[in-house]
Parts: structure tokens; C-alpha cells; sequence
């Protein structure tokens, strides 16, 4: 098989259960390939040999993980590492793991809210996440079939990591909140979790629970790789409204839903609002810039005109748009605190959020953690959380189109698209946003749309999404209209049926 084919971003994933739609692609044989793989590159960029290596491995609740781990362990036993069992894990644990335990690298098992025959890698050292570069490093070399020789000593040993993972997030609320009760400072609160049956159900029982929450709303936390109620995705606008119903049904003060391995979070206000994507954003903007006054916050493409004032206006700190893609966004916020700038968010619409003071890990335990010391914050001074997006002006319309790209090298004919867009777009006299990083952004005025289109790439998938906002009821009608004129004259390669119109 083409190892190369499993990469996806800063990620391996591939079917790791059999389907009618295809067969297993991570196969013991190709999971031990790859782990042997990633001894070999721990060994040239760490300059530690597989038998001085302290590794740990983690998995979400997917119902291959048992089966993947323990390729990884016959592996890992083969080359004489050292490696903890860290068993039911969320993502951002496993980064904290090489910290905690502490070891040289970590693996997580997980493939994010994928479907529930998808599985994957991904790797961790004391200095993050690895790079896209390093992925196909490392499956070119398990290509190649690259391997240490085999040694002796090789151990694997349970560790309760989670646990202290988990007493950590308690003592960081405690220590926020300082309530009278220091030991319960959740008392008199109610917080729904919705888990999904993914690994978020440890932040309701041994986060929440300990502290005096009633978490007695929370809904679907135990682990069930078949994911039988909803795809534990912040995304999803079914597990959105599942969460918001819980919430309101408990009569709760907030309600907290978690993707499957837990690196991204929304939440749901007392009233069932939710607030995920921008309005997500601007929450975790005002907490952040708190203690950064006028810092930059980075963002993925896709925000908002709203947004962008919000920061800006009513924060008074900065706002950075970057490429779309969690690593890009939180590579970009790195690049500018490294050059001075005072940079303490790098958060994507999806609900990776990744705060300077943790590291820049993308962990949406830690974000909840830190919504809900703000929350109580609130409390105390008489308001409420949903008080804090009061002056977010939020469009009247907005929506999400993506269009397949039918030709084999399918970034090329994207590429080529966007460029003959940005030239249309030009002499049509359209507003091309200055500050762009990927695709092209067009602003309307009213009358013709009063709102925005962007047009991109996406990180992995043969696919142009469309992503339009408008200010005005009916603009973004307006808009797609004069995009579908650019479309009808250069739809070679491209799927329009999803627009209503003929390749």
C-alpha cells in the first residue's frame, strides 16, 4: 500500500474496521510498520536510541483502539522501549503525559469525530504536536519498511495518567474561582456534559463531579466507539442541538459537548444558546486578552467581519486571520510571539483553541476549564456569561458550500481556480480583503449582498469550500448569484451540482 496515502495534515488516518466501502488500511502490519517508523525518527531528531526511549500511548474510545495499541506495543517491546499505558485518554493528556510522567514522545489512537471505522495516530514530544513534515517522514520511512534492530528490555506498563490529568484541571479551577469553599467551588452550580461517548466523559466525573458540581443533566459519557446517539463533533449542528436540549431539559447554569478525543470544545449558555464557532471565539478572545491587553489573537480564515470588530473594537486587542487548519493557526501564533508580539490565543471556528499559558495545546478540557472560572467570575459581580457577547454583532445569514474537484491532482485545479477567481474578482472591481491568507476573501456592499464570500482550498479533501456571511436578510443569495457567474465560465473539473449548475 502507498503510505503516504494515510497522512492527513499533522495526522495518520486511514478505515481501521472493514466496511462495504473498503478494507482495513491500518492493519497490524502496517500499524507496527509505522510505530517502528517513528522509533527510527525519535532516534535521528531526539538522539535517543528505542532502548532509552520512555514512551506513552493513549487512545479515544473507538472501537479499533484496543486492537491499534496493541500493534503498538508489540512494536514498542520489539525495539526495547520503555512505554506507559495510559489506556482511555483525551489528546491534549497525551502531550501533558511527556511532561507529567515524564517521557520522551506520546501516541495518541484517535481519528478526531470521524466515522467510527476510522482510526489514526498522533505523536507528541516534550515540544508539541509533530509537523506535517515529519508525518510524511515517517511514513515514507515505514515505506521503506525502516527500522531499529530489534533489543531486549523492552517494557509496558498501566498508568493512571488520566487521573492526574484530571487533578490538575480541578486544582486550576479552584485555584481561578477561590471560592470560601476552596475545596468545592463548583457548589450551587449545575453543568451538563455531553460526551458523545467519546473520552470526554472524565471531565462530568472526576472534573466536575469533585468539585461540587451537579452534573446529574450530563448526557452520553460513557466510552462507545459506535458513537450510537450522535458524532461527538462541537461542529455538528445534531450534537449542537442534542447538547442544547440537555442543557435546558437540566436547568443548567452551562452546558459543556466535547469532540471524541477531547482537543475541542463547545459550550451551550443557561438559556440554550450555544456558543461555538465565532461566538466561541470571541468568548475565549475576552478571557485571553484579560491578561494580554491589547494582544493579538489569531484566527483561521473564516471569521467574521463581527468578529474581527469585536476584537478589535470592543476588546481592543488584535485580530489575526491565518490559514484554516488548527496547526497553521497555532504555527502562525508561535511565529509572532517569537518575533515580540504579544500573542496569547491561536483559536480555529472548528473549537481547537490554544492558549499561550498551556503550552499552545489545542485542548478543549482546558478551555472549558477556563470558561468556567469566568463563569463564576460573572457570578459573583451579578451577570452571566451569554453578557459577554452582547456586543458581538453577528450576521444575519451565513452558510457553507463545498465543491467537489473531480481531477486527480485536485490542488493544482483549486489552486487554479482561486487564482482566475482573484483575477475575475479584480476586473469586476470587487473588494479583495487585504489580509488574507489563503484563498480569496471578496467583501460586498449593501446592495449587493452587504457581507463576504471566501473561497479556499481545504487542508486535506478534494474540495473548494465556499464559506458566505451577509448583514442583510436575502445577501447571501446576492453573493453566491455573482460567484455562480465566475463558476458557469470556468467549471472544468469541478462538481457545480451541489450550486445547481452544469459541470
Amino acid at each position: 500500500m502507498n503510505y503516504l496515502s494515510l497522512k492527513s495534515g499533522t495526522d495518520i488516518r486511514g478505515d481501521a474496521i472493514e466496511t462495504p466501502a473498503g478494507p482495513v488500511q491500518l492493519t497490524d502490519q502496517v500499524v507496527e510498520r509505522i510505530a517502528a517508523a517513528f522509533l527510527v525518527w525519535c532516534q535521528d531528531r531526539l538522539d535517543i536510541p528505542p532502548t532509552q526511549l520512555r514512551l506513552a500511548v493513549g487512545r479515544d474510545s473507538r472501537l479499533s483502539g484496543p486492537r491499534i495499541a496493541a500493534a503498538l506495543k508489540n512494536a514498542f517491546l520489539r525495539y526495547g522501549a520503555t512505554c506507559f499505558d495510559c489506556g482511555l485518554a483525551s489528546t491534549p493528556s497525551m502531550f501533558m503525559a511527556t511532561l507529567n510522567l515524564p517521557c520522551h514522545a506520546a501516541v495518541q489512537i484517535t481519528a478526531s469525530h470521524h466515522p467510527f471505522h476510522r482510526n489514526g495516530l498522533k505523536f507528541f514530544t516534550q515540544d508539541g504536536g509533530l509537523e506535517s513534515s515529519d508525518i510524511s517522514e515517517i511514513l515514507a520511512a515505514a515505506q521503506e519498511e525502516a527500522c531499529p534492530p530489534p533489543a531486549p528490555g523492552g517494557t509496558w506498563q498501566e498508568t493512571s495518567h488520566m487521573s492526574l490529568y484530571a487533578s490538575q484541571l480541578r486544582e486550576q479551577i479552584k485555584k481561578g474561582i477561590g471560592a470560601m469553599d476552596f475545596q468545592h467551588p463548583l457548589a450551587g452550580f449545575r453543568l451538563v456534559v455531553d460526551a458523545g461517548n467519546g473520552a470526554g466523559g472524565f471531565y462530568a466525573n472526576q472534573v466536575l463531579a469533585p468539585l461540587g458540581a451537579d452534573i446529574s443533566g450530563s448526557q452520553f459519557l460513557d466510552p462507545d466507539g459506535g458513537f450510537p446517539n450522535h458524532i461527538p463533533n462541537p461542529e455538528n449542528p445534531q450534537a449542537m442541538a442534542s447538547a442544547a436540549k440537555a442543557t435546558v431539559a437540566a436547568g443548567a447554569d452551562l452546558g459543556i459537548i466535547f469532540d471524541t478525543d477531547v482537543d475541542r470544545a463547545a459550550v451551550v449558555d443557561r438559556r440554550g444558546e450555544e456558543i461555538n464557532r465565532n461566538r466561541l471565539v470571541a468568548i475565549a478572545s475576552a478571557i485571553a486578552l484579560e491578561d494580554a491587553p491589547g494582544g493579538t489573537v489569531v484566527t483561521d480564515s473564516i471569521t467574521s467581519d463581527g468578529l474581527h470588530n469585536y476584537i478589535e473594537t470592543v476588546l481592543r486587542g488584535r485580530h489575526h486571520r491565518f490559514q484554516r487548519g488548527y496547526k497553521n493557526v497555532i504555527n502562525e501564533a508561535l511565529r509572532l510571539n517569537a518575533q515580540g508580539v504579544n500573542c496569547p490565543l491561536a483559536i480555529e471556528t472548528s473549537g481547537h483553541a490554544a492558549l499561550r499559558e498551556n503550552h499552545f495545546l489545542d485542548d478543549g478540557a482546558y478551555l472549558v476549564t477556563k470558561i468556567i472560572i469566568k463563569m463564576a467570575a460573572l457570578r459573583r459581580e451579578g451577570k452571566e456569561l451569554e453578557e459577554l457577547l452582547q456586543d458581538l454583532k453577528e450576521p444575519v445569514e451565513s452558510k457553507e458550500i463545498r465543491v467537489p474537484i473531480l481531477e486527480p491532482d485536485f490542488r493544482a485545479r483549486g489552486q487554479a481556480v482561486i487564482e482566475q477567481l482573484e483575477a475575475y474578482a479584480r476586473e469586476n472591481a470587487w473588494q479583495i480583503a487585504p489580509d488574507n491568507y489563503e484563498g480569496i476573501r471578496v467583501s460586498f456592499p449593501r446592495g449587493q449582498g452587504d457581507g463576504w464570500f471566501l473561497v479556499r482550498l481545504s487542508v486535506h479533501d478534494p474540495i473548494l469550500p465556499i464559506n458566505i456571511e451577509s448583514d442583510t436578510a436575502g445577501g447571501t443569495a446576492l453573493i453566491l448569484d455573482q460567484l455562480k457567474a465566475f463558476l458557469a465560465l470556468h467549471s472544468q473539473g469541478l462538481d457545480l451540482q451541489v450550486l445547481g449548475l452544469r459541470q
